[in-house]
């Protein structure tokens, strides 16, 4: 192991730097700093030696060049060999044992309003990068520390044997790389949208921070963890800030996100329940009250132990409906305070608040992870325009039955196909998720619905292969019908309808969820 002597501190994150930097010192560690650091501990009273006396060389364009010097790199490169260390003592080079530096803050810079491509670019660090790399290359000899909650694991080393162990700073060097592997995926993604290229470029860059360990996955026996992506802005569950209840689970988090972005769809007061990534209920109203309870009644078996979402803040009103039963969470922009002292009363709820929903987030891709690779796709937030509908039958729908339709085909837009939506005032009352075939789906949809259906409008997530669906919609009742089209039996569809008195409307749009 290596005695640490010489430290070399170079910061843009400032978090407890003085008091690391003044227990270094009282262990005898010499500090060599730049800039704002070397600033900051002289201004503390720490001894620090400033960078150009150690380069024999001034900061030059701007402070764009102060450590890119053999007399650094050679400090921080050299193995602890006699022939290594027979050069730097030809070349009057002291050994760098410590290098503890964090970089420009480029995602602070580019999450402002307004930033300019010169400031982010101005914003790209580049001696950092390059002392943070040689320093974890050479790790066997040097400690790399990249993050200040390192530092007081880092002092308890030192303070007991003045060395770092071979597998702390090797544990270090993998959180230094990662740290430099996630800038230049900051830099590289901020580009792209720069230049704003349309096709999907020839490498897909993430970088997430890990957010919680998860007690498992999907499963018990299936460990798990959630990540998310700083660079993300708006509402969103990886931004939602939990008020109350027990840690969120790894199925928490997928059904609670699916409810939130069904929900956001709507304007007018909106609730959603959602059980095992599908919506068994979701009705608007006038009230957020008046909505929940339609969209409790939609299925109440199914609601037991379901993440709900809203798009209002939950008052209390609301808040009384839904302790009524076991949730698993609530999912809203904001909670009164009354609302608050309702639900809180019930230990384990999750409760998220996530800001306004107004808009969405600046996240456009939907990532899937398969064996081998990840498929990469546009989110689906198209939404079919009630001017474009294609009017296919004899009979045209009322306005009444348009709005309706409208509701419904953005609630299918959310249900695993194959997926049928039954609707009626503002209120799901039958689902068919997740079917090998469409019949069958519709079938699941108006058991579900019985005599509700009359009257009730439906929607599918993708055309009907065969006219079967529109026959079984007859006997339940339904009115109306909204569709994709596009399938080489249309007309027999068409025909199916106009036998029965249902209109039916295609919208060229697909909605796949698979």
């Amino acid at each position: 192991m290596v005695k640490i002597k010489r430290a070399l501190i170079s910061v843009s994150d400032k978090t407890g730097l003085v008091e690391f930097a003044r227990r270094l010192s009282a262990l005898g560690v010499e500090i060599v700093s730049t800039g704002g650091t070397a600033k900051t501990l002289r201004e503390a009273g720490v001894p620090v030696i400033y960078i150009s006396d150690v380069t024999g060389f001034p900061e030059i364009l701007g402070g764009r060049v102060k450590t890119l010097h053999p007399n650094v790199h050679g400090g921080i490169l050299a193995l602890r060999t006699e022939e290594h260390l027979n050069q730097l003592k030809e070349h009057q080079i002291t050994p760098i044992d410590l290098v503890v530096v964090n970089l420009y803050p480029f995602r602070e810079t580019i999450a402002k309003p307004g930033v300019t491509l010169a400031d982010a670019i101005e914003n790209i660090d580049i001696g950092g990068p390059t002392m943070v790399r040689a320093a974890a290359k050479n790790h066997a000899c040097v400690g790399i520390v990249v993050n200040p909650q390192r530092y007081g694991q880092v002092l308890e080393a030192l303070e007991k044997d003045g060395e770092l162990t071979p597998s702390l700073r090797l544990e270090l060097a993998r959180e230094a790389f990662a740290h430099t592997a996630a800038y230049d995926t900051a830099i590289a993604n901020y580009l792209n949208g720069v230049i704003g290229t349309e096709d999907f470029r020839p490498e897909f860059n993430l970088s997430l921070v890990k957010a919680q360990d998860l007690r498992y996955g999907e499963n018990p026996h299936q460990k798990a963890a959630f990540y998310r992506d700083p660079s993300v802005t708006g509402p969103c569950i990886a931004n939602a800030e939990q008020l109350h209840g027990k840690e969120l689970s790894y199925n928490n988090i997928l059904d609670a996100n699916s409810a939130l972005e069904l929900v956001r769809e709507f304007s007018d007061p909106c609730a959603v329940i959602i059980k095992h990534n599908n919506p068994c209920g979701a009705a608007m109203a006038e009230s957020l009250v008046t909505a929940y309870k339609k969209a409790f009644a939609a299925d109440p078996v199914s609601a037991f132990g379901g993440i709900v979402a809203c798009n209002r803040t939950v008052d209390a009103d609301t808040a009384g409906e839904m302790s009524r039963i076991f949730l698993e969470a609530v999912v809203a922009p904001d909670f009164t305070a009354e609302a608050l002292e309702i639900l809180k009363k019930k230990a384990n709820l999750r409760l998220l608040r996530t800001g306004d929903l107004t808009g969405q987030t600046s996240d456009v891709l939907e990532v899937r992870k398969v064996n081998g690779g990840l498929l990469v796709q546009e989110a689906d937030r198209v939404v079919a325009n009630p001017d474009e509908l294609k009017v296919v039958t004899e009979r045209r729908p009322s306005a009444a039955e348009l709005k309706e339709m409208m509701f419904a085909m953005t609630v299918v837009k959310h249900v695993k196909s194959n997926a049928i939506v039954l609707a009626k005032d503002g209120q799901v009352i039958g689902v068919g998720a997740g079917q090998m075939n469409r019949v069958g789906a519709a079938r699941i949809a108006f058991e579900q619905a019985g005599d509700k259906a009359r009257g009730a409008v439906l929607a599918s997530d993708a055309f009907f292969p065969f006219r079967d669906t529109v026959d079984e919609a007859a006997r339940a009742g339904v009115t109306a019908i909204i569709q994709p089209g596009g399938s080489i039996r249309d007309e027999e569809s068409i025909q199916a309808c106009n036998e029965h008195g249902i209109a039916m409307v295609f919208t060229g749009l697909r909605h796949f969820k698979h």
